[in-house]
């Protein structure tokens, strides 16, 4: 497959405004969904991370890719490359979003690249997000993709990492990865994307060991155990994803503060090796 870099490239500098409020319901469903393992927030205040459930795309039925995205080429570039996945990221939050206000997304296309991984080639899309409130700017964030080729027919599924020492940590949550939690936060997000509830297509299509959990859930846990350790101070967090987690057994949310004051967190399975992992810098 050829892949046109500089074509890919003239999306760099596009932008959208999408904006949405936060409601009380959504709140509340939020809540419903990751309690207990979110940090405390004031009366009144949206719990850390409510933002990825904003403002989503919505596509109608007819403008959906296979695997349930809306298919590209609008605001996102054109990728020639069919699997997309949460890539990763940094996020710096200024000031909590509340209950009853507007909320606007600004976004612009910050980058797009190219290279060879040992699975094929990928296609990297960065994403510059501003979140605004009447109060002023609330969050900035830059939010990776990353495009991968198809997995090959007969595929066998991809074995999952091999065991390992789990790392040790000051705080550590244990969560349940069940379906009704990926299709709760699918419903949240208004992500349609196969891999987080259609069993069928995730092994069969996709190549993976079964439902994958979303890297925003993840990323989720990941801010909101870094502001419970740290009594909740702003967050400034770099973060990726390293292997997919797969959905069924408990997995681990873990965070330890470091030396210079810094908080390292990250997600683990139940192997104890690392899925996402975020370095939340001091001051």
């Amino acid at each position: 497959m050829t892949i046109d870099i500089a074509a890919l490239s003239n999306w760099i500098g596009r932008s959208e405004d999408a904006s949405d409020i936060v409601t009380k319901r959504l709140v509340q469903s939020f809540q419903a969904s990751f309690a207990p393992n979110l940090a405390a927030h004031r009366e009144g205040e949206a719990p850390l991370a409510l933002h990825w459930c904003l403002a989503p795309p919505i596509s109608p039925m007819s403008a959906l890719g296979p695997d349930g995205h809306a298919a590209k080429g609008e605001f996102l570039p054109p990728v020639p490359l069919p699997r997309r996945m949460w890539a990763g990221g940094t996020i710096e939050t200024l000031q909590p979003l509340r209950i009853g206000e507007e909320v606007t997304r600004r976004s612009v296309i910050g980058d797009v690249s190219y290279k060879e991984g040992r699975s094929g080639p990928l296609c990297f899309v960065a994403v510059d997000h501003e979140i605004l409130t009447p109060r002023g700017l609330a969050l900035r964030e830059r939010h990776n993709i990353v495009y991968r080729e198809a997995a090959k027919p007969g595929a066998p599924a991809q074995a999952a990492p091999a065991s390992v020492e789990p790392r040790p940590a000051d705080l550590t949550w244990e969560v349940e990865s069940s379906p009704v939690f990926l299709f709760r936060y699918s419903a949240l997000t208004f992500n349609g994307h196969r891999i987080h509830y259609d069993f069928p297509y995730v092994t069969q299509e996709e190549g993976y060991g079964g439902l994958v959990v979303h890297g925003p859930i993840q990323a989720t846990l990941i801010m909101n155990i870094i502001a419970t350790l740290s009594g909740g101070e702003p967050i400034r967090l770099d973060y990726r994803g390293l292997a997919p987690l797969i959905a069924g057994a408990p997995f681990k949310v873990k965070a330890k503060r470091l030396p210079d004051g810094a908080i390292a967190a990250w997600t683990e399975g139940d192997d104890g090796g690392v899925r996402m992992e975020g370095m939340n810098r001091a001051g």
